[in-house]
């Protein structure tokens, strides 16, 4: 079925890191999605040109509210006015939700393994938002790989998870004072610590650059984790 645009009204925007927004969007008659699901959201000028960008769903669905993560990308041409000039109480368009292969579905009761590189924790917040809700889901890891402790998202969310939930954070520039662990990309033994709380077949989620997708789905297959049960989603 061919989804059609709907106008959507920001209402919110909250910072997330010193370039990251989460923007808070009402759309009338939403109709629901699923964790991991996205949308496209275009903007059209005064002059009548019109840009389309994909943005990944951060919470699960609230009536007709939905949020969208949106990354500063410099230099680029919608990014930085939605993060930081769309004015609270303007419209945009959105289309959607688009995406039925990354999605998190709270009947899941298996352990699940979920590894976000920088803004590529956003589709994977949903599922950890929408596994809280469901509460006799199965128990999630989250791998969250990025630069700094300052440009974690969400961190109120991930910290605060509960018993079901447990955050691993892999810094590459800088690590808080006193980590056991030292700057440096995700590597197998980050995995392996991970992997080793899965069953057969347990779902596994991998967001983020697309190098970064390749190399830990690349891994995760050489540390037994079957192809078909891993699910990635890419960006530049």
């Amino acid at each position: 079925m061919r989804l059609s645009w709907r106008t959507a009204r920001l209402v919110e925007r909250r910072a997330q890191t010193a370039t990251a927004r989460t923007l808070v969007l009402t759309v009338p008659d939403w109709p629901g999605h699923l964790a991991g699901q996205h949308v496209d959201v275009r903007l059209t000028a005064d002059d009548g040109y019109q840009a389309v960008r994909s943005y990944s769903l951060a919470a699960p669905p609230d009536a007709d509210r939905i949020e969208l993560g949106v990354q500063t990308v410099e230099s680029g041409e919608v990014s930085p006015y939605l993060a930081d000039e769309l004015p609270v109480g303007a419209d945009v368009e959105v289309r959607g939700p688009l995406g039925n292969w990354f999605v998190w579905r709270p009947e899941e009761t298996r352990p699940a393994l979920l590894v976000a590189g920088g803004s590529g924790v956003v589709p994977l917040a949903a599922m950890i938002r929408a596994h809280g809700r469901a509460g006799t889901a199965g128990p999630l890891t989250l791998l969250y790989s990025a630069r700094t402790p300052d440009d974690v998202w969400y961190r109120d969310d991930l910290d605060g998870g509960g018993e079901r939930l447990d955050v691993r954070y892999v810094y590459t520039r800088r690590a808080p004072l006193g980590s056991v662990r030292p700057p440096g990309r995700v590597a197998r033994a980050d995995l392996d610590q991970a992997v080793a709380r899965l069953v057969k077949d347990s779902p596994v989620f991998v967001c983020g650059p697309t190098a970064f997708v390749e190399t830990v789905s690349d891994a995760l297959v050489d540390l037994g984790c079957s192809p078909d049960a891993i699910r990635t989603e890419r960006f530049g």
